[in-house]
């Protein structure tokens, strides 16, 4: 498996800032059918992929578990497609939650061009949720996605129930950014698999038979990575993250506003997103909790997948606060 960064100023810059999001364009107009949820009799590694126009934009989603509970949006990580979610964690979650997957604007199977703003993805994200027909959903963001998701819930109060957010941060926190080596191993022009579990497991012998467990899993589908994320739409999730790059700009500054339920949870040594950063976003938001896996990294829930899906399931369904 290849994974292609661009090395200039400009993506250094960016990751200097903690940047990691999802695609999206700001107010696309509606002209869709919405689909009802029909629970999927395949696993994560061979469910249909299917396509919602919204506009001159034709999303790219799927979807599995059973219907019933708010549905659980994913929201996806720097460069990632829905290829990229590990089957075994997707399965794990949908075995008691209907999940949704899909490829926000100008991400792989996904037309129209990627915003360069952090608001245009979190516009895109809710113009596909709004096309879907639903009016209160559960939003998992991972690492970029996570920053997505919390402009989201910001965006739309009305629509995001709870949130996760998975090793993901605030977007700055101060002496808790990117490291010079992992900024450089990102920006290489391609990367490999050793590269992804540099940056996506830590450097143990478990972790990282982990995760090359987990890019097994990644190629069980028959489809996996036919469609890449194109060299203009990662710079401009680049782009994008940078809106909450500074001190001033950081989401710390709006989570003491949010005020939902919210899970915070990472390895105990993120290389991509220093753990900190979640310690950080946690503290700040008035309703969250926050939990840490041992010997993993930024990728912890695709090595502990079976306990970290335990723990998602356990907080959608807890009851809600009096």
């Amino acid at each position: 498996m290849t994974r292609r960064f661009l090395a200039s100023q400009a993506v250094a810059a960016s990751l200097a800032g903690c940047v990691f999001l999802d695609a999206s364009s700001a107010a696309i107009p509606i002209v869709a059918q919405a689909h009802s949820p029909v629970p999927s009799v395949c696993g994560a590694a061979c469910v249909e992929t299917q396509f919602l126009d919204v506009g001159s934009v034709r999303y790219a989603w799927r979807r599995l578990g059973p219907a019933g509970k708010p549905p659980l949006v994913m929201v996806n990580r720097f460069r990632g497609t829905m290829d990229e979610w590990d089957p075994a964690f997707i399965d794990a979650l949908a075995r008691n939650h209907d999940v949704i997957l899909f490829d926000n604007v100008g991400v792989a199977r996904t037309n129209g061009v990627a915003s360069d703003h952090l608001t245009g993805w979190a516009d895109g994200a809710a113009a596909f949720i709004d096309a879907l027909g639903l009016s209160s959903v559960d939003v998992f963001g991972f690492s970029f996605g996570g920053l997505v998701s919390q402009e989201l819930a910001y965006r739309r109060p009305d629509l995001v129930r709870r949130l996760v957010i998975a090793g993901s941060g605030a977007g700055y926190v101060e002496g808790a950014n990117l490291s010079p080596e992992a900024i450089r191993v990102a920006t290489k022009p391609v990367n490999d698999d050793e590269d992804f579990l540099f940056l996506f497991f830590r450097q143990t012998p478990t972790s990282q038979a982990a995760g090359r467990a987990h890019l097994a899993r990644l190629r069980q589908r028959s489809d996996a990575f036919e469609a890449l994320v194109s060299a203009p739409t990662w710079r401009s999730m680049l782009s994008a993250g940078s809106d909450v790059g500074t001190a001033q700009t950081s989401l710390l500054n709006r989570a003491p506003t949010l005020h939902i339920p919210v899970l915070v949870a990472n390895g105990v040594q993120d290389n991509m997103i220093p753990t900190f950063q979640s310690y950080a976003l946690a503290q700040a938001l008035p309703e969250a909790r926050l939990v840490i896996y041992p010997d993993s990294g930024h990728a912890f829930m695709f090595q502990h997948v079976e306990a970290f899906a335990a723990e998602v399931t356990a907080f959608l369904d807890e009851p809600a606060a009096p």
